[in-house]
């Protein structure tokens, strides 16, 4: 049964994105995740915000990014300022810091609405990979590679499989949604 074993695989792959993706809404804490997706145009090259600078957090409404390379301050600062995170860098020179305001119940129920959209990207992905493992099955099928009775076996397989990580990624939606709305 390899094919159940490859598509847990690519399930847990899209799993592990969608806790990513949640990962970079901020909660009203300051976490370094948060700058995940930030990209710098550094001389030229798209380059993530992480391989320019080190992000630690001082404190609980603080981020502290130390760039390696000074020169790169203000690049790092329009990346920043551009992206959708609605912060807005202090530059002193040597770092730049973000803080991190509390989050308005306006502000939450968009990044709620934020969280779903990721989580359904998720789901999309996980109902991909079933429909594609479904059409090789049907395919073996149809070759007499395999017999109806394991065709069937095999969808009802894939398709409790599916199930298993649909539920996984709405329970990191109802993790989230939970830090999102609780003040």
């Amino acid at each position: 049964m390899k094919i159940t074993e490859e598509i847990q695989n690519l399930m847990q792959k899209s799993v592990d994105k969608t806790q990513q993706d949640l990962n970079t809404i901020r909660t009203g804490r300051a976490n370094a995740s948060l700058l995940d997706r930030i990209m710098v145009d550094y001389y030229g090259t798209e380059t993530p915000l992480k391989a320019l600078a080190s992000i630690t957090t001082p404190d609980a409404t603080t981020l502290l990014i130390q760039p390696y390379d000074k020169n790169s301050l203000p690049q790092i600062e329009k990346a920043i300022s551009t992206s959708d995170l609605g912060l807005t860098p202090n530059n002193d020179g040597q770092v730049i810091r973000l803080n991190i305001p509390p989050l308005t119940t306006e502000r939450r129920k968009e990044f709620v609405k934020i969280a779903a959209k990721y989580a359904e990207e998720g789901r999309v992905a996980i109902r991909n990979i079933r429909r594609d493992a479904i059409d090789k099955v049907r395919k073996q099928e149809k070759n007499g590679e395999i017999s109806e009775d394991e065709s069937r076996a095999l969808q009802e397989e894939i398709q409790k499989i599916t199930d298993k990580y649909i539920a996984k990624i709405d329970e990191l939606l109802k993790q989230k949604e939970k830090e999102l709305t609780t003040v």
